[in-house]
Order: structure tokens, then C-alpha cells, then sequence
């Protein structure tokens, strides 16, 4: 029996096979990395910037966001109880699209209360991420998304948070400057003198 590729090649014509990919789309629900080199990682702390770095302070895509103001480390579980806290709420507005701009890779795991020192790391538990402070966490757009809605959900997604957050609202401010408007983040060397 000729395949496809055995008849066009005899006809000289160009046929279009199907391709299989096999692309895999992630659901909320599944808030964890592929694949890790190493099952387990340490503590590790919350970063502070100091260079200067300004990554993931402004709205990329959306019109409206949701800023921390303190540094935390944020769950899975509780990214997705605010994601459907925020689609419950605004699950009147057609086309509403969420961008979540942080993503939980780090494994956290715990030993039970009580357990005496010794016999290796505890057990995994559950997935966290480390926000820095004034990151956005979450951006909002729709068609008919208004600011009082916007603001509403929001402010109901930052009490789940238990750190102090604002709401951002698009704008010439609050949008990513191009580089070329940013200061340098180093001081050149001066030779001295």
C-alpha cells in the first residue's frame, strides 16, 4: 500500500501531512514544574533587590494587576484559590483573560511536630514560589471589564495573600519603560585621579 509521501512524490505534487505534536497544555490545577534535577531544595530566602532590578513591577499585558508590597513565599494552592476566587468573580465578563506572572517551582518539604532530630529531610509537601517585593502577581483584561470590577476582585484576591498589596492600574507609569529610559545599573568606573 504507497503511503501519502510515495503518491505525491509520484504526482509531483506537494501534500500537506498532518503533523502530531504533542504539545502539552497546562491547567491551573497542575502548578508544578515538568521535571526537576533535584527532588528536594533548601529554604532559601525571599530576594531583596538591591541592583535596581525592576522585573515583573510593571503591567505587560494587562490592564489591571495585583502588586505585593512585602516579599512572600506564595504556594500553589493558594495561587489557585485566588485564580478561581478572581474567575468566580468576574465570570460575567466574556473574553476575560488572567495572566498569572509567577510560577511555583520550588518543592517545600515539611517533618511532623514532635520528630527527633536526625533521619534525613523531611517528606515533600507542596510546591511554593518566592515573590520579591512590589512584583505583580496577577493581571486582569477583558472587554468588558470596568475598573470597579477589576478593583473589587482584586482587592478580595490580596486578602488571600496575607501581605499588604495595591492594585495597579494601566497606565504610561505603570507600563514597562524601554531600556533605553532606564538609569544604568551600574556606576561607570572613573579612573582616579
Amino acid at each position: 500500500m504507497p503511503t501519502a509521501a510515495t503518491v505525491a512524490a509520484k504526482n509531483n505534487s506537494i501534500v500537506q501531512l498532518p503533523s502530531i505534536q504533542t504539545q502539552q497544555t497546562r491547567s491551573l490545577g497542575n502548578l508544578q514544574p515538568r521535571r526537576r534535577k533535584y527532588k528536594k531544595a533548601q529554604k532559601g530566602r525571599v530576594p531583596v533587590r538591591v541592583g535596581g532590578s525592576t522585573k515583573g513591577n510593571y503591567i505587560l499585558s494587562g490592564d489591571y494587576g495585583l502588586r505585593v508590597k512585602e516579599g512572600l513565599r506564595l504556594s500553589a494552592k493558594t495561587i489557585e484559590a485566588i485564580h478561581a476566587m478572581l474567575r468566580r468573580q468576574l465570570k460575567a465578563i466574556k473574553e476575560l483573560q488572567i495572566w498569572l506572572r509567577v510560577f511555583p517551582d520550588i518543592p517545600v518539604s515539611t517533618k511532623g511536630n514532635e520528630v527527633r532530630m536526625g533521619k534525613g529531610k523531611g517528606a515533600f509537601d507542596y510546591w511554593a514560589c518566592r515573590v520579591p517585593k512590589d512584583k505583580i502577581i496577577f493581571e486582569l483584561k477583558g472587554p468588558g471589564l470596568n475598573k470597579e470590577l477589576a478593583k473589587d476582585a482584586l482587592r478580595q484576591a490580596g486578602f488571600k495573600l496575607g501581605v499588604r498589596t495595591e492594585i495597579v492600574i494601566a497606565d504610561e507609569t505603570n507600563r514597562q519603560p524601554k531600556k533605553c529610559d532606564l538609569p544604568p545599573t551600574t556606576v561607570p568606573f572613573q579612573q582616579a585621579k
